[in-house]
């Protein structure tokens, strides 16, 4: 693409209750970029924008995987339309899947099916990793579990990251499914093997727990194997107490984690987006794969406020225009998810996991409290374009009250 009267064409995002569409959405608008938000879901803050120039309703991908394929496509068709950007599991698989009918249209920043699948199936992604020399927890999966090692806690997760027909017999390539979240194993109780199994969907990955309190993210943006931007952050606090998406985080900059995130990226000949989340063990100091997950990531906010801008250095890869990312950022500051530490707090109020110690309630909210006057970042509340942040604020309440927690 030429880059003569790239600024006058616009880039569509899915809209999700995630904070990464925001996130795009101030950063290309800012710069004037024209942004388009495709929403299925109604409570998507990113329509509330002021940087949302146009909204549009596109089908749910779980009632129906191809009309959302067809959906994208004929956006993508648009002339004014330069690429769409993937910020959830589902919208990088229908992308890489049908790329060959996105590439004449838009500029296609994400992998083939082949390199995606490499990915999504954690069973090729932690052999490509042990060939790359990157170190993960013993994994494997559940059917060939018969030697509890009950010395050790064990996790049971999905193997794959997405469940459709590209992985599993008995999908249609219309239907779509998010897979249940992580289970932890009770200790010294082997399980019933046949329940985990039908609860997942599919036969999961059984893996070693890795007792740590340090969550790590390596983030980059690839074209075609070679790296163009990367970002590190540090978690500091999660959705629950034993660990999840970020709601508290710190930029870092260390060189084991870089060599990890790339060394993996590298040998995967990665292009595109990915975020790689890794563990540090305790006992070792070692990083450790957990997954990568190959789309915009939900604490997207806070790599911009870091200074690593991921939105403008997509769009100017969409442009060829790679040698205008500068990709310093500033190692050292911090920043929150509000609602999500809200479902921190709360999780240490109502949940109990075995696995991980849980803080005492009352000194947990007093950190939390510090941190936020210490770390004034945000990723929705912003005084130059509120309306996101009530958005996400009434999303939590009515989450709370479905859940109980509000009456």
């Amino acid at each position: 693409m030429g880059s003569d009267s790239w600024i006058d064409r616009s880039v569509a995002i899915p809209g999700t209750i995630a904070p990464s569409t925001v996130a795009c959405l101030r950063s290309l608008g800012r710069r004037g970029i024209r942004t388009i938000v495709l929403t299925d879901q109604e409570i998507a803050p990113a329509v509330h924008s002021k940087y949302c120039d146009e909204a549009l309703s596109v089908p749910n991908p779980h009632d129906d995987l191809l009309a959302y394929k067809d959906a994208l496509l004929s956006i993508a068709m648009r002339p004014d339309v330069a690429t769409i950007i993937p910020v959830r599991d589902v919208d990088v698989y229908v992308l890489s899947r049908y790329k060959s009918e996105f590439q004449d249209h838009v500029a296609t920043i994400w992998p083939d099916i082949g390199t995606l699948a490499a990915v999504q199936d954690r069973v090729h992604l932690f052999d490509i990793a042990a060939d790359a020399g990157v170190s993960a927890p013993e994994t494997t999966v559940l059917a060939e579990a018969t030697d509890w090692d009950w010395d050790r806690h064990w996790i049971v997760k999905a193997r794959y990251a997405v469940l459709t027909d590209e992985y599993l017999d008995g999908y249609g390539p219309e239907q779509f499914l998010d897979p249940p979240k992580t289970e932890y194993l009770r200790p010294g109780i082997e399980p019933d093997v046949d329940t985990l199994r039908h609860g997942m969907g599919h036969d999961p990955l059984v893996q070693e727990y890795v007792p740590t309190t340090d969550e790590y993210g390596f983030f980059a943006l690839y074209d075609h194997g070679d790296p163009v931007a990367t970002f590190q952050h540090r978690q500091r606090r999660g959705y629950s107490y034993a660990g999840g998406a970020s709601s508290f985080r710190e930029s870092v900059r260390i060189p084991a984690l870089e060599a990890a995130g790339r060394n993996l990226l590298d040998a995967l000949e990665w292009h595109g987006l990915a975020m790689v989340e890794f563990l540090r063990d305790e006992e070792t100091g070692e990083f450790k794969l957990m997954e990568v997950n190959p789309r915009f990531w939900s604490s997207l906010p806070f790599s911009v406020q870091a200074g690593a801008d991921f939105p403008y250095y997509y769009w100017l890869l969409t442009h060829d225009e790679a040698d205008r990312i500068d990709h310093a950022y500033e190692a050292g500051i911090a920043g929150h998810l509000l609602r999500g530490e809200l479902l921190y707090l709360r999780s240490i109020y109502f949940d109990d996991v075995e696995l991980a110690d849980k803080p005492d309630l009352s000194d947990a909210a007093l950190e939390v409290a510090r941190s936020i006057v210490s770390h004034p970042r945000f990723d929705y509340a912003s005084l130059d374009d509120p309306r996101p942040f009530l958005a996400d604020l009434r999303n939590a309440y009515d989450d709370y009250k479905r859940r109980g927690s509000i009456k």
